[in-house]
């Protein structure tokens, strides 16, 4: 089974559960400037909310990913929303990529709140829901 993991981040916060899905699944975490270099089975699209929407750069990935993508598996955080489930599932759709209904969610940091999140536990359980998803 091919897996392959992006994520956009400006804070830190969601490259933190990348790394964490990434040592679940042995493979690198990459940032969505890096187009797909082979087809692959499951994505684990890690993305954050800013101004109430994903970054341009996420939708610019859904886009042109460089190949194929069989299934793709949201994960998020965000301080104030409780999920990119919706709009990523929009923009797979248009995308012709097929959205996994398992998602991962949890709070970021942003300013004060929410400070010091993700935090050791969600990062646990970030790599409990890989494991689940990779079976």
């Amino acid at each position: 089974m091919k897996i392959a993991i992006r994520y956009y981040t400006k804070s830190g916060n969601t490259k933190k559960l990348a790394d964490a899905i990434a040592e679940v699944a042995g493979v690198p975490a990459k940032g969505v400037d890096q187009p797909l270099t082979e087809d692959v089975d499951i994505l684990f699209l890690c993305n954050s909310v800013y101004w109430a929407g994903v970054d341009g750069k996420v939708k610019k990935f859904l886009k042109t990913p460089g190949h194929k993508i069989r299934k793709l598996v949201n994960v998020s955080s965000a301080a104030m929303i409780e999920s990119t489930y919706k709009q990523i599932k929009t923009l797979a759709s248009e995308a012709g990529i097929p959205l996994d209904a398992r998602e991962f969610h949890c709070r970021g940091s942003f300013a004060a709140l929410h400070k010091g999140k993700p935090d050791q536990n969600d990062l646990e359980n970030v790599k409990k829901f890989a494991k689940e998803v990779l079976g």
